[in-house]
């Protein structure tokens, strides 16, 4: 009986990690399927993060949602929404880190600023950090940056320490399966990034 009544409190929470799960495995294997199953995910999560009171988390799902419209579109092919490009896995370069790490410096201090002002956020600085990594990790999966992999492995470790202290078991269980998935990501992008700099030799 407790099983089902948690369950019906938390069944919102539970969807989430389903659909994330879907979305992760998209994600891995370079699928553009991931960008709806993503939309579904964020959405639910919104919901999940508003009720917990992480207010940059809700925000950042609502962003995630955004950016998953733009990754849509940027790996469709000619408007046809479930067909990818041929888009190739790419690195970082120095320049374009530089910007990046700015601009994450940027978002995290904007944002915890905004959480400590006007909300009662229990860890702004914490979950300022999070957000902020995620908002730069998420346009460059839009990308196919494979550095962003490792940034979601930070991502992951914190953020399931950040919902076990508020007692969101099933997503903290989430961040936990995502995070090891994404060292997978980075083990297959890489594969995928060498055969595609080895057929550029080839040719």
């Amino acid at each position: 009986m407790e099983i089902i009544n948690w369950l019906t409190n938390n069944y919102i929470e539970l969807f989430a990690a389903l659909t994330g799960f879907v979305y992760i495995y998209f994600s891995i294997n370079e699928k553009i399927w991931l960008w709806p199953w993503g939309i579904a995910t964020s959405s639910f999560l919104v919901v999940v993060f508003f009720t917990s009171k992480f207010y940059a988390d809700m925000g950042l799902q609502v962003y995630y949602v955004v950016i998953s419209i733009y990754g849509w579109a940027h790996w469709a092919r000619k408007g046809k929404l479930f067909e990818e490009k041929n888009l190739p896995v790419i690195k970082l370069n120095f320049a374009l880190s530089i910007k990046l790490l700015l601009i994450f410096i940027l978002i995290f201090i904007t944002i915890a600023f905004i959480l400590i002002r006007f909300t009662d956020s229990p860890l702004p600085w914490w979950d300022s950090f999070t957000t902020s990594l995620s908002i730069v990790a998420t346009w460059m999966l839009a990308r196919k940056y494979i550095e962003q992999w490792l940034i979601w492995i930070l991502v992951d470790m914190v953020s399931t320490g950040l919902y076990i202290y508020r007692e969101l078991y099933i997503t903290a269980i989430l961040m936990t399966v995502y995070g090891i998935l994404a060292i997978v990501g980075y083990r297959v992008w890489r594969k995928s990034l060498h055969e595609n700099l080895l057929s550029v030799q080839i040719k």
